[in-house]
């Protein structure tokens, strides 16, 4: 199989600066969904006096990860507060008492067999770093009897502009980040991990090979640097030469992938017992006077990282993620999230008018699924779920290759996403019909 990748400008200003610790917020606003699946429901209320670690929220559902506050405080508030999905989250509005106490309920947990540790990972809140918000207790937590992984992986390759956070996780807490991979291997009985990275990252490659050196199981893999190497399905092939088909998870191709980052939050978690609370965030953009990475709560707003980030002029386009992948925030109260790897701040930004499509096949040469977005798009604005199905619209990773290399400017990711909704929606239909 040939995989189709693009090539982007890298614009990693902020690679070769240390992680900066952000003082703890005045307030924080914390969605009760930091996760894909069932969001969770508030454990507090107004009123509670609570501390750095506590459980502010959680849930029953296999497919979720408990909420914990970030700072010590009081409950001022829990309220519907408008997501960048478009969709209104409860969240717990937390005011600081300035103390920034820790919970006496924090101490690193007693793991003697798998399902000690998938619980310890349930209860530290884990979910996929890299941008996802996959639950990680989910995706540890297997059947061995029906399908046992060969290979764990994990996704180092960052190949958004702008983004470093994995890079500097690599650089400052590698150590973390192969303990981590160690925990899993032994609790999970996975044989072999492969490490991949971008090769635009020597740096980290040589850190990782030189931890990594006397263990044979672990191989550090330095991958091409192009986009979206770090698609999961695209980083099974890349490693492995695996194919993950349609509508299989890719544990079916016998792997497991993580993000680096998270695999050292469950080496730190495992070692203290500090659930997930904060998270390294990469702050840049043509406006920002300081690219940086830094430390910052969960649910700290926008204008918490912004003060620091010594902008030449006001935004007017505020980006929570990747350039390619990322989603624009409504304005500076907006608060962090989990998921949340980068604020990417922008001026001048230029506004494109979409033109007819002239059949160039960039879109399709661009894909890394080899699939056809000019079809795809034909078969959504007519309406079309059988070909729409038939086109394979569900294998789009939403890595937003086509609409970059568009010359027509035509919102071809965005169409792709609509059109999966528009096909469950209609196969939901039928069904009850």
């Amino acid at each position: 199989m040939f995989v189709h990748q693009i090539h982007l400008p890298h614009h990693k200003h902020s690679a070769e600066n240390e992680t900066i610790e952000l003082p703890l917020p005045a307030k924080v606003t914390i969605s009760m969904a930091q996760h894909l699946g069932a969001p969770c429901a508030p454990a507090v209320k107004i009123g509670d006096k609570v501390k750095i670690g506590d459980v502010i929220a959680s849930s029953e559902a296999v497919m979720s990860a408990p909420v914990h506050s970030s700072i010590s405080g009081t409950v001022t508030a829990i309220t519907d507060v408008l997501h960048i999905s478009g969709k209104y989250l409860k969240s717990i509005v937390i005011e600081s008492d300035g103390l920034g106490e820790v919970s006496e309920n924090i101490k690193p947990p007693v793991i003697d067999s798998r399902e000690d540790f998938l619980k310890a990972v349930r209860e530290s809140g884990s979910i996929g770093l890299g941008g996802a918000g996959f639950p990680t207790s989910m995706k540890l937590g297997f059947d061995p009897k029906e399908k046992q992984p060969d290979t764990l992986i994990i996704n180092g390759a960052e190949c958004e502009p702008y983004i470093t956070s994995d890079y500097r996780c690599f650089m400052e807490d590698g150590e973390k980040v192969l303990d981590g991979i160690k925990l899993i291997m032994k609790w999970l009985a996975i044989p072999k991990c492969i490490i991949g990275i971008e090769k635009n990252k020597p740096k980290a490659i040589e850190k990782m090979t030189k931890l990594c050196r006397d263990i044979p199981e672990i191989t550090v893999m330095g991958l091409k640097s192009s986009y979206p190497q770090g698609a999961e399905k695209t980083l099974i092939y890349s490693t492995t030469k695996r194919v993950v088909k349609e509508g299989m998870l890719p544990i079916s191709s016998g792997c497991i992938v993580l993000n680096s980052s998270t695999v050292a939050f469950i080496s730190e978690y495992i070692k203290t017992g500090m659930p997930l609370v904060r998270r390294r965030i990469t702050i840049d953009g043509n406006i920002v006077g300081k690219p940086q990475n830094v430390m910052v709560a969960v649910g700290a707003s926008l204008s918490e990282i912004v003060s620091f980030a010594d902008l030449k002029k006001e935004p007017d386009r505020i980006i929570l993620g990747g350039p390619m992948m990322g989603s624009c925030a409504f304005d500076l109260d907006y608060p962090i999230s989990k998921t949340n790897n980068a604020v990417l701040l922008f001026a001048d930004t230029p506004v494109y008018e979409p033109s007819a499509c002239i059949r160039c096949g960039r879109c399709v040469r661009a894909c890394s699924m080899n699939l056809l977005p000019t079809e795809l798009e034909h078969a959504f604005d007519a309406g079309d779920v059988k070909k729409l199905s038939d086109l394979k619209v569900h294998l789009c990773v939403n890595c937003g290759a086509c609409s970059y290399v568009c010359p027509a400017k035509r919102n071809i990711a965005e169409k792709n996403q609509l059109a999966k909704n528009f096909v469950r929606e209609q196969l939901q239909k039928m069904k009850k019909e």
